[in-house]
């Protein structure tokens, strides 16, 4: 474990040399960015990558994202990059933006259980942009023990991390110091994954708003149903025609039934039709039904039969 200067003119490039040198042996680093202190290794040397996720206290389902140095490197890394991305990295990168995306099919490097992504960031550091473009893309990751602050300082990192890291490179305090915004592009809409230094506003003033679903196209077997519903519906009249009266009538009428079904009410006699005259009467009790020899009434009408009451 050594700590060397990167803000001496006089002890740079020492220091850079002896991190190349730790990263081809399969050691790890510190390295200062422009949001925090990071622990780096080679990429593509998976003893290296498991020495870090150990170092730092994590599992393979925590893999580290990747720093490049320069924008060519995106295309070698990732694959079927959305429209957006390449807008969002020639404003933003150099700068604090983590980009989770394809990965490309054909890489040998194994980082983690990645499900087939990977999350690059370009640092707004030049010490940092010195080290990647010697060694390549890096695997880095915040330089802390897992759920410890993240160092802003190479002090804060060496206290953590100890005799786990080779090389220490002092590059003073963190300009930024808070993490980077991470942002998944792999998923539509894009996601943030997690906040930092780049806010949601600043990526929608950049390329629009990703983050809202797009409107659904209408499919050709939508507008050919469309089409077709709308050929077989009944032609409304012209502008001053006529509707048949018979076409109308039959627009009036309206079904019986109804939501209930309830059965009709009986119509009630008129007020100036005679009430009928039950064929049968209920005589009082004990009394005998009228008979056609009943005596009739003074006025010749047969006699009525006496009141009586009705069936319970």
């Amino acid at each position: 474990m050594s700590v060397h200067d990167t803000q001496n003119p006089d002890t740079r490039e020492d220091a850079l040399a002896a991190a190349v040198d730790a990263v081809r042996s399969g050691d790890l680093i510190v390295l200062p960015t422009d949001t925090v202190y990071g622990i780096g290794a080679d990429a593509f040397t998976p003893a290296a990558v498991e020495a870090l996720l150990e170092a730092k206290g994590r599992g393979r389902d925590t893999p580290p994202p990747v720093l490049i140095g320069d924008h060519a490197v995106l295309l070698a890394l990732a694959a079927d990059l959305p429209d957006y991305v390449e807008e969002l990295t020639e404003e933003l990168w150099p700068g604090a933006l983590t980009l989770i995306l394809t990965a490309q099919p054909s890489l040998t490097w194994d980082l983690g259980e990645t499900r087939g992504t990977v999350a690059l960031r370009m640092p707004d550091d030049e010490t940092a942009l010195e080290l990647l473009r010697r060694t390549g893309p890096l695997a880095v990751s915040s330089a802390n023990r897992h759920g410890r602050p993240a160092a802003t300082t190479v002090l804060e990192a060496a206290t953590q991390l100890g005799d786990s890291v080779e090389i220490y490179l002092d590059g003073g305090l963190a300009r930024l110091g808070s993490s980077s915004t991470i942002l998944d592009t792999t998923v539509t809409p894009a996601q943030i994954v997690r906040e930092g230094a780049i806010t949601r506003e600043r990526i929608i003033e950049v390329v629009g708003d990703i983050f809202t679903a797009p409107e659904p196209e209408p499919s050709a077997d939508q507008d050919a149903a469309d089409a077709a519903d709308a050929a077989e519906a009944p032609d409304a009249p012209e502008d001053g025609a006529t509707v048949p009266e018979d076409a109308a009538a039959q627009a009036e009428q309206v079904e019986p039934g109804g939501v209930l079904d309830l059965p009709s009410e009986p119509e009630l006699a008129s007020p100036s039709e005679p009430e009928p005259v039950a064929e049968t009467p209920l005589t009082g009790f004990g009394e005998p039904l009228a008979t056609a020899d009943a005596p009739a009434a003074e006025d010749g009408s047969p006699a009525e039969a006496r009141p009586g009451r009705t069936a319970g």
